[in-house]
């Protein structure tokens, strides 16, 4: 088993290296983001896509990375019907409160609280509710991926259910949680360590990780605060 190692491409995408060597990508979005560094732009080789909601800020590159990996993508039962549409087949759908096991993993689709649609050809096109996952890794811990999110209180039914080690959460105010929030989230989780994300990309999202950390560290909970095309393990 390896270590694992978390590298963030930027707003809320990330590139996961799993203990058993799997390469998971959370939320592709790599040419128009801002914050992703230029030697990431490119579609990677990853075994496994996650999508948390049909936001352009988390999918404006989904189709082209499941084009070039030919990896499966795991989402809600209406983001893979548009893939689908879109020509992409291998496409894993599921819902809240079920599990697949894929690519060694096992993946579980949590609530989240948000909205989903995507503009295509001008129009709006409903994406289906947005979610979060849990993954449990190949040595048996568990991590939790909010996607988009306010806080809400069944969180603290994920963290009861699946007791993940690792909680990613957005902190940059104004379209999802604050980091006041994200810390009332990691108590709800129980989290041991949190990676901040949805935060830097633009002005308007004004949560630091630095205030998260004033909040959670005092509590023994460690921030995880990456630069776009670090990696931590």
């Amino acid at each position: 088993m390896q270590r694992l190692a978390i590298t963030w491409l930027g707003h809320s995408t990330f590139l996961l290296r799993t203990p058993g060597g799997k390469r998971v990508l959370f939320d592709p979005w790599l040419r128009g983001n801002p914050s992703c560094p230029e030697a990431f732009k490119k579609p990677p080789k990853v075994d496994l896509i996650l999508v948390s909601h049909g936001h352009s800020d988390h999918i404006d590159d989904l189709i082209a990375c499941a084009r070039e990996s030919g990896a499966p993508v795991v989402g809600i039962f209406e983001l893979c019907d548009w893939l689908g549409r879109k020509g992409i087949q291998n496409v894993s759908p599921m819902n809240k409160g079920g599990s697949q096991d894929i690519a060694g993993l096992t993946i579980t689709m949590t609530d989240a609280r948000h909205s989903s649609g995507f503009v295509d050809n001008g129009q709006m096109v409903y994406m289906g509710e947005p979610v979060g996952f849990v993954i449990r890794l190949e040595d048996q811990r568990t991590i939790y991926y909010s996607g988009d999110t306010c806080l809400f209180g069944d969180m603290q039914l994920i963290g009861e259910r699946y007791a993940p080690a690792i909680a990613f959460l957005p902190i940059g105010d104004r379209f999802t949680m604050d980091p006041v929030a994200a810390a009332r989230a990691c108590d709800f989780l129980g989290v041991r360590q949190v990676v901040p994300m949805h935060w830097g990309t633009f002005p308007m999202l004004t949560g630091t990780p630095a205030e998260l950390k004033k909040l959670v560290e005092p509590k023994g909970i460690q921030v995880l605060e990456l630069k776009p095309g670090e990696t931590a393990e």
